[in-house]
């Protein structure tokens, strides 16, 4: 199951678990955005309608899923806000979102979990790299970790990880951008693909001994 798979990084995560067999639900504030996807993605793909922003609906939503394999959540509401210029309506609709939606989520499917489930919550690394208009992103994108571990326990034997890009290069807002200086900065000289994320998103849905850890995929830009 995919919070958030209708569209970027959660649509190819999507669209390669459905190339394996695996039966995928993905979801969207829309339903027909999350049809739509689905349709595109084929096979027995389904589409389902979640509103992260208001936490209250979100165990309604999800009353149909009967047993989940796995579980990732992309979801996100990435509005710039600074610290001066503070849109008190959106930061806490962005943090009501990304904390306590995700955490509903887990909550509401966890003895749907099967044996040997997990799960994956993305973050980013605007949380070591605050940039201007990223007080909300960095906020809660550190919040993500702390969220992490305490699910971790809170939900074991099921493992629960975090994972942080950087900069994704094919997503729609950074394909046509080639000279940022960003990418003189990361020793791989480019950004990471969404390719790139969803085979490290694999890789901790997988290997049974990754539990309550942040995974950075960013090129080496943090060393750099």
């Amino acid at each position: 199951m995919i919070i958030g798979g209708s569209s970027g990084i959660g649509f190819e995560l999507a669209r390669r678990a459905a190339a394996t067999g695996a039966d995928v639900v993905i979801t969207s504030r829309d339903k027909d955005r999350a049809d739509a996807a689905a349709a595109e993605i084929g096979g027995p793909t389904r589409g389902l309608a979640i509103n992260l922003a208001e936490p209250t609906t979100i165990a309604d939503s999800l009353a149909d899923i009967t047993e989940v394999d796995n579980l990732v959540i992309t979801a996100i509401e990435q509005t710039a806000n600074t610290l001066h210029g503070l849109d008190i309506e959106a930061a806490v609709r962005a943090v009501t979102i990304k904390l306590v939606g995700y955490a509903e989520v887990v909550r509401a499917l966890s003895n749907r979990l099967n044996e040997g489930a997990s799960v994956v919550l993305f973050g980013g690394l605007a949380k070591e790299r605050p940039y201007p208009g990223s007080t909300m992103v960095t906020a809660f994108n550190g919040g993500v970790s702390g969220l992490m571990r305490t699910l971790a326990v809170e939900i074991k034997p099921h493992r629960v990880n975090a994972i942080h890009p950087g900069v994704v290069g094919d997503t729609v807002k950074w394909r046509d951008v080639t000279d940022h200086p960003a990418i003189a900065r990361t020793p791989i000289g480019r950004f990471v693909t969404m390719a790139e994320v969803a085979d490290a998103t694999e890789f901790l849905l997988r290997n049974n001994g990754m539990n309550a850890h942040d995974l950075v995929i960013d090129g080496g830009w943090l060393v750099s």
